[in-house]
This record gives C-alpha cells, structure tokens and sequence, in this order.
C-alpha cells in the first residue's frame, strides 16, 4: 500500500511531511510543468500580459514540492521567484536544480515568511486538501499578498465524482472512517488523508478577496491558456466548440459537481484584463 498521510494517535491530522517521497505525481516533471503552463496562462489574461507574464513581480509558489512549478514561474519573467513548502526532501531536489533562480524556503503555509502586503503573485494549486488548516493558510496569503496583487487558486471540489489523487469515484463524498476503509479495500492506500471543500466551502474558504473563476474559459477555450481538449480529436473539437456556445446560466448549473476550480482573487477590485473569450471569466459571489 502507499502512504497517504500522516496521522497522529486517534486520527488526528498532521502535516504531511515529505510528500513528494511518497506521492510520484509531484516528481512527474512534463505533467506539472504542463499545469505550470496553465497557470502562467491564466495569470497572463488576468493581468493582460502575453509575453513575460510576471516580469517584475515578485512571486511565490506556496506548495512547491520539487519546484518544478515555481521554476516556470521564474522563467515567465518573475523579479523574484520563492517556493515554500515543508516538504524537506523535496526542496532539497527543487534547490538543487533551481536554486540558482529560485529561492526555495522550508516554512509552514501558517506561517509564511513574507512582509505583510509584499508579494504581487501567489500560486496555491491543489494543496488545501493536504494542509492540516487551509483557512489559516488563506489569512497568511490575504495578508502578504500585495494590494493590487493576484492570487492563483487551483480548488479540488468535494463533489468531483472521481478523486483525482486515488481514481476512486465517490471517495471525497464519504465521511472519514468510511473513505479510509474504501482506500484500503482498493489496496492503494493505508488510509485517505485529503479533506475536499464544496463549492459553497471553498467560497467561504475565500471570504474576504474578489475571485474570478476561470474554470470555465479555460475548458471553453483550451489553446488559450495553454491546455489540451476534453477528449483528442473531433471529439474534443466538437466538445470545445459545444462549451464555447453554451448559454452560461447552463453552464452555471453544473458548477457544483465541476471536479476542479480555477480561480483567480485579488483583494481590490482589480478586473480581468485579457482579451474577450467566448465563456469569460466571471466573478464569484461571495458568502
């Protein structure tokens, strides 16, 4: 079995530590520095920039693991690239191939070692399921995020039929003693870690910043944000074209099983900057 976390005596949560050591995903360098080209895309509209996303701006990656992500964050023109994590060995690795552009920095999300309002772009991409107290995590970034700053937020949903971590439908809907008990039937893990949010919770998790959602521009409109289709070929044609049409109060109403979300927030009342798409982004109310 792999491991899926740490946890203390009568199934309390801890940190995860040392996740890379035994989660592969985050060591599969093509496949994260693809979601890396993602991301660097959707910054781009927001901001209105094509070319050098980031130059100027000081960035910093929270979650970073092996680096590979804030790497291609520092490529895209960053001043000042960081990446925080409390994965030991996989800074180590990050350091040792980045390091050199990149300032790799081991620190808890609780307690992240910047300057109140110093950063101009946060990256927190699918790590608040892992994180003992994403709530806590968000204040930290509300409060180093700069004023006119831009935060990227990649938000597994509860409601995704498939979990994207295991590839067992259903395991996120289920209570903890139950998911645990899944996991180890399926052999693929010794007990299930991850804690997903609704829609609704992550709303609430994002109280306090303007959130754009991005989720469905990017599906509408792949080539755009650097992506792929749903499906290769005509299939996918057809399936991108079809999303690009759909009238958006359609679209709408299956947000809340949508597996994942893109968000972009800020804390002003900064507004998308990038050309017209056929599905724009729009704004998240807030609860």
């Amino acid at each position: 079995m792999t491991r899926s976390g740490e946890r203390a005596m009568g199934g309390e949560r801890v940190a995860q530590l040392e996740y890379s050591e035994f989660q592969a995903a985050m060591l599969d360098e093509e496949k994260r520095r693809r979601k890396a080209a993602k991301i660097v895309a959707v910054l781009g509209h927001f901001l209105g920039r094509k070319e050098r996303v980031l130059e100027g701006l000081t960035v910093a990656d929270i979650g970073c693991s092996a680096g590979f992500i804030a790497d291609e964050l520092a490529a895209a023109g960053a001043h000042r690239t960081f990446g925080v994590d409390i994965d030991v060995p996989g800074l180590r690795k990050a350091s040792a191939r980045f390091g050199e552009r990149v300032r790799f920095l081991c620190a808890d999300g609780t307690a992240l070692p910047f300057p109140d309002d110093s950063v101009d772009v946060l990256v927190f991409n699918h790590i608040y399921e892992h994180v003992v107290d994403p709530d806590a995590i968000m204040a930290e970034m509300r409060r180093v995020l700069a004023p006119d700053g831009v935060l990227y937020l990649g938000l597994g949903n509860r409601l995704g039929v498939m979990e994207p971590h295991y590839k067992l439908p259903f395991l996120s809907y289920l209570p903890p003693a139950l998911a645990d008990r899944y996991v180890r039937l399926s052999g693929r893990a010794d007990s299930y870690y991850e804690r997903y949010r609704t829609r609704r919770g992550l709303r609430r998790m994002v109280r306090g910043l303007r959130v754009w959602d991005y989720t469905f521009p990017v599906l509408a409109t792949p080539a755009e944000f650097a992506g792929s289709e749903l499906f290769p070929g005509a299939v996918g044609r057809v399936a991108e074209g079809v999303l690009s049409r759909t009238p958006r109060p359609v679209l709408g109403a299956l947000l809340p099983v949508v597996p994942t979300y893109l968000w972009v927030a800020t804390k002003g009342n900064r507004r998308p900057a990038g050309p017209s798409l056929p599905q724009p982004p729009e704004p998240v109310l807030p609860l």
